[in-house]
């Protein structure tokens, strides 16, 4: 417990802590990998993608290796304090989530598609944690940018909640709902696994297939 509150249970918005009304970090210019620009929502017709499946270092490169994204950065979102700091987030008092926001070409990668990467990288069942990470940070969330991503992502949950009862898993927990407020990350925190190649990148899929 810290500061009074426990790390597995979600804030109430009065109890979040204060924040402040600018970042207090620096984040990189381009991307480690692809080279283009991290704070951008990419070229004109391209969507922007914000999920939440545990620890963001692991899960920011499952999301780079997919044909039609162009960039890719790890940050805060889904929950109450403006401008967090990674500490902050760690107490558990900011409510918010580790995230990868995700800029693709949907014309070579679907939303469908990568929502079926989300669901086969990692357990959406286990509420406040994923694997031995244990928190509100690292729950699982769909944080969507859009009316009709909002209806892709519902119905996906329930298309793989039907395959995860059939292979004797419980009930997703995943959150779904509108994106209102993302915070990039640390620069320290983007790209982690090509800054420190054999860097900490847990893997908790369920191997049960969305297809």
């Amino acid at each position: 417990m810290i500061f009074g509150t426990r790390k597995t249970e979600m804030p109430a918005r009065e109890d979040a802590l204060p924040g402040r009304p600018t970042r207090p970090h620096l984040v990189g210019d381009r991307h480690l990998v692809t080279g283009n620009p991290l704070e951008t929502d990419g070229p004109e017709g391209f969507e922007v993608a914000v999920v939440g499946l545990g620890c963001f270092w692991g899960e920011e490169q499952t999301f780079w290796q997919l044909p039609g994204v162009w960039s890719t950065t790890v940050g805060y979102a889904g929950g109450y304090t403006p401008n967090p700091s990674y500490e902050e987030v760690c107490t558990g008092r900011t409510g918010h989530s580790e995230v990868v926001r995700v800029v693709f070409d949907p014309s070579v990668l679907s939303y469908d598609d990568l929502l079926a990467t989300f669901w086969e990288n990692h357990d959406p069942t286990q509420g406040m944690r994923q694997g031995n990470d244990r928190g509100s940070q690292y729950r699982s969330v769909l944080l969507t940018t859009s009316p009709e991503q909002q209806a892709k992502a519902e119905a996906s949950r329930d298309h793989y909640q039907a395959k995860m009862s059939a292979n004797g898993y419980g009930r997703i927990t995943t959150e779904i709902k509108p994106l209102t407020e993302y915070y990039y990350a640390e620069d320290y925190h983007q790209q982690y696994l090509v800054r420190n190649p054999h860097g900490y990148c847990p893997l908790h899929a369920t191997g049960v297939s969305y297809a």
